[in-house]
């Protein structure tokens, strides 16, 4: 019976079995930013430890750095206090660290790809929810927490348990104006929120074989947002093709060999899984949430669900809470919900090939007067492309803000904040209650063109009707 890469993967790296069944499992690299690592580093020194392994921890700065503000000192004294912290705690521990004067800074996400640092067969951990982006190249990628980044900086190693792993075969072609961020807002919306919980989940099919590395990361990036630990996809041609010649990819012979190392931890063609569920990308639409969950979406042709007697008592009120919430009605439609910001950014939709897309759409449009929209690149090196190109210029001349490199408006860690009830539409993975800065701000989660869509339009709208779409110009 052959292995799935999660078993090989996990099998490469345990250390041991622990007395209470846990793995001890090796960390083959650990990214870290100034929110989850400052208080780890303070645990080290009281305990006279250093770093054990440096040449494996890479640090950047993204979730409070101001998006509108680009020299120092900043105005928000909290951020610039932590900056300086990561400075202090980098230096002192020679770890590599992407600071804002490097032009390689940006969101941990999408810094660690685009330098070649994640590669597949390996562990990845970092202190942030959405670590399984990288598990796109065929690695296991998982967040954890203040302590266990404690651990991993002084042992190099943490303890975990071992997931299950539900294989979720895609199959056909995405239609026009249909993205990486519908597939897996659909997959969400089938499984629910805690679908995964247990899980890691490998994502396959020909629908997966015919994306690109940045769609392959969107998708990986919200695993957790349905209760996963871990998502990846096997590595292939694209994984490599993507790699070869970054920064810190392999060169030469030593290229060769690790491509060939990197192809023996694709799931063999035998080996079992615990679930497997299959979806048809007939069934995938552009998809927009409604409520306060990621999995309460629909398309965007389905109406708002009501509240009716073919639900569960828990399943009333998840809805009428989320309705309340929201300051929807049960049954109404979604199209024509007016929204006060359009958020193009972030870990999940803040890469170059999102900005490509949206741009070659938007050429000849302008925001709606009562829509405040903001583009924020998702590292320096994306926003330099992307300025190369002349990507900004499209989006200023549309009504956008062009924004630095950071999280930006996903969550409210900076300045970047929902104001009162504001409707936002964005192309970020979290609705909660609160997410985007205000106590009472509604976030309606969806792909990159469809936010550009509303904001245009001034409501929730369908991007393929706005933009005329036939074929997508690049894949977002």
């Amino acid at each position: 019976m052959g292995k799935s890469l999660f078993q090989k993967v996990w099998d490469a790296h345990t250390v041991r079995t622990l007395a209470n069944g846990q793995t001890q499992l090796l960390i083959g690299t650990h990214l870290i930013h100034e929110v989850t690592s400052p208080q780890a580093f303070g645990m080290l020194r009281d305990k006279g430890l250093s770093v054990q392994y440096p040449h494996r921890t890479y640090a950047t700065v993204d979730h409070i750095v101001p998006t509108n503000e680009a020299l120092e000192p900043y105005s928000d004294p909290l951020a610039q206090g932590m900056i300086e912290e990561l400075r202090k705690n980098c230096a002192e521990n020679n770890v590599t660290f992407f600071d804002t004067n490097t032009g390689k800074q940006g969101v941990v996400h999408i810094v660690g790809p685009e330098q070649g640092i994640t590669q597949p067969g390996t562990t990845i951990a970092c202190g942030d929810s959405h670590t399984a982006t990288h598990g796109a190249f065929g690695a296991i990628a998982f967040g954890i927490g203040t302590s266990q980044v404690r651990d991993v900086l002084a042992t190099q190693t943490i303890a975990l348990g071992e997931l299950k792993v539900r294989r979720i075969n895609v199959e056909g072609k995405l239609r026009a104006g249909v993205y990486a961020k519908d597939v897996i807002l659909h997959i969400i919306r089938l499984l629910g929120t805690q679908g995964g919980t247990g899980f890691a989940y490998e994502y396959g099919g020909s629908t997966f074989d015919a994306m690109t590395m940045e769609e392959r990361m969107t998708v990986c990036n919200m695993s957790i947002e349905g209760g996963a630990r871990v998502g990846y996809v096997n590595p292939d041609a694209t994984t490599y093709d993507y790699l070869k010649g970054r920064p810190y990819s392999p060169t030469g012979k030593a290229w060769e060999a690790a491509v060939a190392d990197w192809q023996s931890y694709a799931s063999d063609p035998d080996c079992s899984y615990d679930d497997v569920v299959t979806i048809s990308t007939n069934d995938i639409e552009p998809t927009v949430t409604w409520g306060i969950t990621p999995s309460q979406g629909v398309g965007i042709n389905e109406m708002i669900p009501a509240i009716n007697e073919g639900v569960t008592q828990s399943e009333r009120e998840s809805i009428e809470e989320a309705l309340e919430y929201m300051k929807f009605e049960g049954g109404s439609a979604l199209r024509g919900k007016k929204i006060d910001v359009a958020f193009i950014g972030s870990c999940t939709n803040g890469r170059l090939s999102d900005l490509k897309e949206v741009a070659h759409h938007i050429k000849g449009h302008r925001v709606a007067d009562n829509v405040q929209a903001i583009v924020v690149p998702g590292s320096q090196v994306v926003a330099q492309i992307a300025q190369q190109l002349g990507l900004h210029t499209i989006f200023t001349d549309a009504g956008f803000e062009w924004r630095g490199a950071g999280c930006s408006m996903c969550l409210a860690m900076n300045p970047d904040k929902l104001i009162g009830d504001q409707l936002c539409a964005s192309s970020s993975n979290r609705n909660f209650k609160g997410r985007q800065g205000s106590p009472t701000g509604r976030t309606m989660l969806m792909s990159p063109l469809m936010v550009a869509a509303a904001a245009i339009k001034g409501e929730v709208t369908d991007a393929r009707e706005i933009f005329s779409v036939q074929a997508a110009a690049v894949s977002a």
